[in-house]
């Protein structure tokens, strides 16, 4: 089990991968993102003042399934 609040999932075989945050004691999907940009957009609306650079920081959000940055189809 993580302690990161983001989740990136794995890809999906048709590509993207499902984003969720961990708050108020329970699991949110934010979206699917196929891309950097929507992930930053993700965190951006769930409150997170700069997403960018938490995009590599693993106390915020750990990359499951999959290399972190890659969002195509496996």
């Amino acid at each position: 089990m993580s302690s990161a609040p983001i989740l990136v999932h794995r890809p999906s075989r048709t590509g993207g991968r499902r984003v969720t945050v961990h708050r108020h004691g329970g699991d949110e999907i934010l979206g699917t993102a196929y891309s950097d940009h929507d992930l930053v957009v993700f965190l951006e609306s769930a409150g997170i003042a700069d997403p960018e650079a938490t995009l590599d920081d693993p106390q915020w959000v750990e990359w499951r399934g999959g290399h972190a940055h890659e969002f195509g189809a496996f």
